[in-house]
């Protein structure tokens, strides 16, 4: 319990002194539903951090009392699991909240549309269309990039560039029986249509008309703001061409030095370009493309390289522990993709391999953060001055 105590508030944990209104309390459970679940812990003040505590005649009465607000406020159902914990002779309660299975969660008075409420960082915001439409894919097990796209031809989409390497790398033709197998086709009432996914790895203007947000936006800035731009480049080509376009640029501009090993010179990049490989390929193959108006963003400033994604870390993700082999595809039809042309070498490996490669260089630091919904990592010097 000290260790809970202690922590700050964040995705899976909310401190609350006494009850809060209804309408509140119900924020919470849908956004914690709607993601990883979560654990509300009454009876515990946020700042300063103290513990508070319960009456212990009122704890019967606080239960069934949460039970309700629950029943009456959120859509569908949420069990909430209650527990009477004591600490330093003081009563709380912890309201444990599941991850939902039949997402969207929503409060019941404000509709769908306005009181589906979704977990960013330690706070509740109400979800746009475009969050609240994924969440109902969730509950399908269906993904973005899966989807097909029913105004557009199978032929449409260019992807002549793609069936080059795709044939060179797995030696396999690239026919419409293989489109389907790979998901970029699909067949519906007689008829075939390309996915999200085929569009994506198309060559030419269509992939930057219909989602001219699935791209690379890189820059170099001088010192450690954004205020003077170095250098810059968009990459938009076809996704299994932008990481190597994405390396080039970032090649450009980092130093290289060089020593004398025992026997040959050795070479040695500011930073490790192994490990910013598997990041922009993460970051390509794991973003979120039903999010408009959001690319993915290479940042180099003079004590640090910043690569942000669109789209939170998926809720069975444990953010503390992303070097243990955890994996879970948001885009389920490109990855396999991106597997097979041996750009992802093993599910839930890229981490690891990342965490691997920095400690061939101690004196970066890695750092993850959540920004609204994106995900960001950054490489910083630790002795920049």
């Amino acid at each position: 319990m000290l260790e809970i105590i202690k922590a700050p508030e964040s995705r899976k944990i909310e401190f609350k002194e006494s009850l809060p209104a209804g309408d509140k309390l119900a924020r919470t459970v849908v956004a914690f539903s709607n993601d990883a679940g979560g654990d509300i812990y009454i009876g515990i003040q946020d700042n300063p951090r103290e513990i508070t505590g319960i009456p212990e005649d009122e704890i019967f009465k606080l239960e069934e009392k949460i039970t309700g607000i629950i029943y009456e406020h959120c859509y569908p159902t949420v069990l909430p699991d209650i527990i009477v914990q004591k600490s330093e002779g003081k009563y709380l309660l912890v309201v444990k909240i599941p991850k939902g299975s039949i997402p969207p969660y929503y409060i019941k008075s404000l509709g769908k549309e306005n009181g589906t409420f979704i977990r960013v960082g330690s706070s509740n915001r109400i979800a746009g269309r475009e969050i609240i439409e994924e969440l109902e894919r969730k509950r399908r097990n269906i993904s973005f990039d899966s989807t097909i796209v029913y105004d557009l031809n199978p032929d449409d989409p260019d992807l002549g560039a793609f069936k080059n390497v795709y044939e060179k790398t797995t030696g396999k033709k690239v026919n419409e029986t293989a489109l389907l197998k790979l998901g970029l086709i699909k067949s519906e009432n007689g008829k075939s249509f390309p996915t999200v996914a085929a569009v994506l790895l198309s060559s030419g203007d269509l992939k930057n008309s219909v989602f001219p947000y699935s791209k690379i936006e890189c820059a170099r800035f001088k010192g450690q703001t954004t205020d003077t731009t170095i250098d810059s480049a968009t990459i938009n080509g076809p996704l299994f061409s932008q990481p190597e376009t994405a390396i080039s640029f970032i090649q450009k501009n980092i130093r290289k030095s060089s020593r004398i090993g025992y026997v040959y010179r050795e070479e040695r990049w500011e930073y490790p370009l192994a490990a910013l490989r598997e990041l922009i390929i993460n970051a390509i193959v794991h973003r979120d493309y039903s999010l408009t108006g959001k690319d993915v963003k290479i940042a180099i400033f003079d004590d640090m390289l910043e690569i942000t994604s669109p789209g939170t870390i998926p809720p069975s993700i444990d953010l503390e522990n992303l070097t243990a082999g955890q994996s879970d595809i948001r885009n389920k039809t490109l990855a396999p993709v991106f597997k097979e042309l041996q750009l992802i070498e093993q599910w839930g490996s890229g981490f690891q391999k990342l965490t691997d490669e920095l400690k061939k260089y101690p004196e970066i630091e890695l750092k993850i953060n959540q920004p609204g919904l994106s995900f960001q990592v950054q490489l910083i010097k630790k002795d920049f001055t």
